[in-house]
């Protein structure tokens, strides 16, 4: 598929949860260490996005992501077009070294 007909998409996935016990906080990094293992990139606190092709692609993680879940908590994804997430604005700090250093136009796909 030539980079011209490609889709480019992100997915958001924004998490909270509980940590009051040993169990839940295990629970926690657990699904954590999935987002960072499956290609998210941390965008801030609970907030983690990853880059998908197209809607195909995007169907294959979110259903990865479902399998993933932890049992308590609340976890919600949002999927945005590239255009729209490169559109987002930062309104206080900085940003973070992978925003930095990689945007669509520079990632390599295999």
């Amino acid at each position: 598929m030539s980079k011209e007909t490609r889709r480019f998409m992100r997915l958001i996935v924004f998490f909270d949860l509980p940590v009051t016990t040993r169990a839940k906080k295990r629970a926690y990094v657990v699904f954590r260490r999935f987002l960072l293992k499956d290609g998210y990139d941390m965008l801030q606190w609970s907030v983690y996005s990853r880059i998908v092709n197209n809607r195909d692609d995007a169907d294959k993680h979110l259903k990865r992501l479902e399998r993933n879940l932890p049992k308590e908590g609340s976890i919600r994804c949002l999927e945005v077009s590239e255009k729209q997430f490169a559109n987002m604005k930062l309104l206080l700090g900085e940003l973070s070294f992978q925003e930095k250093r990689v945007t669509a136009d520079q990632i390599l796909l295999f």
